[in-house]
C-alpha cells in the first residue's frame, strides 16, 4: 500500500504523477522506448524541456528578463555558485543567518568571496525566529544579500520578503518553491533544490534576472556558468533527464489543480489545522512562535521524550512514514509539502491523538 511519507527529501510525490511516468515509463508517447533512454539533443526531449520552462514559467508568473535554469549539483550546489556568477573575489555579500541551510551557505560563500557579512543572526533564539529586518547590520554595496525563506529542519519561516533597495537579493526557496504565488520580480536570483516541491532530487531550479547573466569569473565551472547555460537552454553537458521529465509532470499536476493560488490556501490549511493540534494537545508542542511558523515543515516534540521509538514504530505501522526529526533538534517533523494530501494530515492527527489517548 501507500504510506503517508512525511519525509523532508527527498519527499513525496503527486499520486498522479507517480502513475503517469509509470504508464509511460518504457514507452514514451509511442518513441518506443523510455523517456531515459532518450538523447537530450532529441527534438523529442527537447520538446519536454522547453514545456516544463513554459509551464514553471506560467505558474510563477516569471518575467521576461529572467533566465530559468535546470541545472545538476543541487541547491548546495548554487551556494558555491551564487558568489562565482554574480560577486567578485573581493567584494563583500550579505546572508541572514537563520538555521542550518543558511549556515552552510554562508560558510560555502567564505571559500570564495572576500567579506561575507552575517546581517542577521537568530541563534540567540536557537533559531525559531526570523530577526526583525530593520536590526539588519547591512551592507550598502553589497555584491547581494542571501536568505533562506524557509529552514527545513527547524521549521522557521519567513513572514515577509526583504527590502534590499539595488542590492540583489538572492533566495534559496529549495523547500518552499512553488507552495504559494511569489513576486519573482522583487529577486534577482531564486533557486531550488527539486526534492521537495518539484520532483525527485537530482536536478535544482534557477530563476536568474538578466543583468545578473554574464559576471561570472574565469574560474566557474562551465555547467555552473549561468551565460552558458542559459545560452543552452540548460543542456551544455548531459542534464538530469528524467528529473526534467518528472520535474514537468508536477508543473502540470500544479496547473490542474489550480496553480499556486489554490495550492497555497491548500497549504495553508493543511498546516493550521497541524498546528491546532499540536498547540491544543497539552501533549505535544512545537517551539517555534506562531509568526514564524512554516506550512511546510512542521517540528513537534512530545511531552514524555521516552516515548518518541514507540511513536515512531507505531505510526510507520500506521502507514505514516519517516516522521523523525532532523538528528540537531530531535523530536518529530511532519513535512507537508504540495504532494502531501489533506488526508495524511488528517491521518496523521488522528494518530497523534490516539496515540496520547494510551500514552499521555
Amino acid at each position: 500500500m501507500r504510506v503517508f511519507n512525511f519525509a523532508a527529501g527527498p519527499a513525496t510525490l503527486p499520486l498522479e504523477v507517480l502513475e503517469q511516468a509509470q504508464a509511460e515509463l518504457t514507452d514514451w508517447r509511442g518513441s518506443g522506448m523510455s523517456v531515459m533512454e532518450m538523447s537530450h539533443r532529441s527534438k523529442a526531449f527537447i520538446g519536454v524541456a522547453a514545456e516544463a520552462e513554459a509551464d514553471l514559467r506560467e505558474l510563477m508568473a516569471i518575467p521576461s528578463n529572467y533566465k530559468v535554469l535546470f541545472l545538476q549539483g543541487g541547491a548546495s550546489g548554487q551556494f558555491a555558485a551564487i558568489p562565482l556568477n554574480i560577486a567578485a573575489a573581493d567584494s563583500t555579500v550579505d546572508y541572514v543567518n537563520t538555521g542550518n541551510w543558511s549556515k552552510k551557505a554562508i560558510t560555502e560563500a567564505k571559500a570564495y568571496c572576500a567579506t561575507v557579512n552575517v546581517v542577521a543572526d537568530s541563534g540567540d533564539t536557537k533559531y525559531c525566529t526570523v530577526p526583525d529586518e530593520a536590526s539588519w547590520k547591512r551592507t550598502p554595496n553589497a555584491a547581494y544579500l542571501h536568505y533562506t525563506p524557509n529552514e527545513t529542519i527547524g521549521g522557521v519561516e519567513f513572514p515577509f520578503i526583504p527590502e534590499t533597495g539595488d542590492v540583489p537579493l538572492v533566495a534559496d526557496f529549495s523547500s518552499s518553491i512553488l507552495s504559494r504565488p511569489v513576486d519573482v520580480s522583487r529577486f534577482g536570483l531564486i533557486y531550488g533544490g527539486a526534492q521537495k516541491n518539484i520532483g525527485p532530487s537530482g536536478i535544482c531550479v534557477v530563476i536568474v534576472r538578466d543583468d545578473l547573466i554574464g559576471r561570472a569569473r574565469a574560474t566557474t565551472p562551465s555547467i555552473w556558468n549561468y551565460k552558458e547555460m542559459a545560452a543552452t537552454d540548460s543542456m551544455s553537458n548531459t542534464p538530469p533527464t528524467f528529473g526534467w521529465y518528472i520535474a514537468g509532470l508536477v508543473f502540470k499536476w500544479l496547473k490542474q489543480n489550480g496553480g499556486l493560488a489554490a495550492m497555497g490556501e491548500r497549504n495553508r490549511l493543511k498546516a493550521a489545522k497541524l498546528y491546532a493540534a499540536i498547540d491544543g494537545s497539552g501533549f505535544y508542542s512545537n517551539p517555534v512562535p506562531v509568526p514564524f511558523r512554516s506550512w511546510m515543515n512542521v517540528p513537534f516534540t512530545l511531552a514524555k521524550p521516552e516515548l518518541d521509538k514507540t511513536f515512531l514504530t507505531e505510526a510507520t505501522a500506521a502507514g505514516l512514514a519517516n516522521l523523525e526529526g532532523h538528528r540537531s533538534v530531535g523530536g518529530m517533523r511532519a513535512s507537508i509539502y504540495n504532494a502531501m494530501p489533506p488526508e495524511g494530515v488528517d491521518a496523521l492527527i488522528a494518530f497523534m491523538q490516539e496515540f496520547q489517548r494510551r500514552h499521555g
